[in-house]
């Protein structure tokens, strides 16, 4: 009888499994579930702490919603590409100086909620005429205007309502803010950048939650570019770690101090805990069955938190066509037909766009074919250079139905218990939880889900080397001083 099958069959009956024994060199061990960024951080951390830690991941690739392509002869991120917070504060930067990758600045500190600030852009309307500068400008600052309103309508409700809810309430009060016309339209643009921002429809976008992250924990330093994408920092935390591609997790039996995880092909790995780093999407799916089942206050938790959608669509072209400016919108009579350009070319000195899509809209365009999203969105930047060339390249991603993610990053949802991240990154017993959606401060950034896989590896250290009584045996691993050996500042740009 095998280890796997001991360990099944006692499993069932509740007995201890004296069976089980350590490998020969006695380390515990570890099983990380998911190879995007919080899971490749979680198990460099517990292989540099000398644990046996083994990685499963689904697709045939690792970095989860961090995938850099490199078939436009460049890198492009179809995935996460900013960085939120340049400074040294953040707990990538370490990474980052250490690989001597550089980052495009594309907003400084006062720029929060957005990717950019309005240094380097461009709008249009949809008959392609140009909107004048100052017009967004003062549209940009009547939207402040209304979004600081909101905070009184909070103040007012004890139920949670919509950013939307909110934003009508406050045109009712100060009819004097809502806008006519063509500034109509531009407010209808912010309103986009905002979803953008959540990746969700603001009806869908908790009131009370929004814009409550505490000052403490916004990092300086506006928001960056990787201009090489983040397929380096995966590349250098993955090294030497035992990875396992295309092992898609079916299951997960706890119990007896083990944890017993089964692969889609029926293959079952046992260690002393697990860490379960993969996507909201797929635990509110129920892709993973658990036994014993998750308690009802952990089901909750993954119900009560919002997961959003936001696609790209790349373009490469043989030459530029376009304004040398950082992006390029177009304004819309509602939110949902609003459009929004990044160009590349720009920050990297590649021909190449990049239209990026939020919520229900990008869930709309994934019901089309490739070919078909491509020409919705030549035909969005033709209204704004009707001499625009077709692309020699494009690339479409899907993350809201593809079956490994579904859905981009987690957001606040209407009507969200104020417990809910700490429900979802509480551990059961020996298996602990990760990735972006736990990260109570920083959840859908990158560096969240990293610090988040940190954490989560670091607490299983703990629980792990308690239980053996050998805590000064196995020191807490280090990811910063593993890769990063001589301090050296950021290499920031901004053309």
């Amino acid at each position: 009888m095998d280890s796997k099958e001991l360990f099944s069959n006692n499993l069932l009956d509740g007995k201890i499994v004296p069976h089980v024994q350590r490998e020969q060199d006695s380390l515990p061990s570890v099983i990380v579930i998911g190879g995007g960024i919080s899971g490749v951080a979680a198990a460099r951390t517990l292989y540099d702490a000398s644990f046996k830690v083994i990685l499963l991941e689904s697709r045939d690739r690792l970095g989860g919603r961090i995938h850099t392509d490199y078939s436009f002869g460049c890198p492009v991120d179809l995935g996460a590409s900013w960085l939120h917070g340049v400074c040294n504060e953040n707990p990538l930067a370490p990474l980052i100086r250490g690989l001597g990758l550089t980052l495009y600045r594309t907003s400084g500190d006062n720029s929060v909620l957005y990717d950019h600030d309005l240094e380097s852009y461009t709008l249009y309307d949809m008959d392609g005429h140009q909107v004048p500068q100052q017009m967004v400008i003062e549209v940009g600052e009547t939207f402040k205007r209304i979004l600081e309103e909101t905070g009184k309508v909070r103040d007012e409700h004890t139920d949670d309502l919509s950013v939307l809810q909110a934003i009508s309430i406050v045109l009712d009060r100060l009819p004097e803010l809502r806008q006519e016309g063509l500034a109509h339209e531009v407010l209808q643009w912010y309103l986009c950048r905002l979803e953008a921002w959540f990746a969700a429809d603001a009806d869908m976008i908790s009131l009370q939650s929004w814009d409550q992250a505490s000052a403490e924990h916004v990092l300086s330093g506006g928001h960056g570019l990787m201009v090489q994408g983040y397929d380096p920092i995966i590349k250098a935390l993955a090294k030497d770690i035992d990875i396992r591609l295309n092992h898609r997790v079916t299951k997960i039996s706890s119990g007896c101090n083990k944890v017993m995880v089964t692969v889609e092909d029926g293959t079952s790995f046992v260690a002393d805990a697990a860490i379960l780093t993969v996507p909201l999407g797929i635990l509110k799916a129920k892709f993973i069955e658990f036994e014993p089942k998750l308690p009802d206050w952990k089901v909750a938790a993954i119900s009560d938190l919002g997961v959003g959608n936001e696609n790209k669509i790349a373009l490469r072209f043989d030459k530029v066509f376009w304004p040398n400016v950082e992006f390029l919108g177009v304004v819309a009579p509602n939110s949902y037909a609003c459009g929004y350009f990044l160009n590349l070319h720009k920050a990297t000195g590649h021909p190449v766009l990049v239209y990026m899509a939020a919520g229900r809209f990008a869930y709309d365009l994934e019901k089309l074919s490739n070919e078909s999203t491509v020409d919705f969105v030549m035909s969005q930047l033709k209204k704004m250079f009707p001499d625009a060339t077709e692309p020699v390249q494009y690339l479409v991603t899907r993350w809201g139905t593809d079956p490994n993610s579904l859905g981009s990053y987690s957001y606040d949802f209407v009507g969200m218990p104020e417990d809910v991240y700490e429900r979802l990154r509480a551990p059961l017993g020996n298996l602990f939880f990760g990735g972006e959606a736990v990260s109570l401060e920083n959840q859908g950034s990158v560096h969240g889900a990293y610090s988040a896989g940190v954490m989560a590896a670091e607490n299983c250290q703990k629980l792990l080397l308690k239980k053996l009584g050998d805590i000064e045996m196995f020191p807490l691993g280090s990811i910063r001083g593993e890769i990063l050996k001589d301090s050296v500042p950021l290499q920031i740009s901004r053309m």
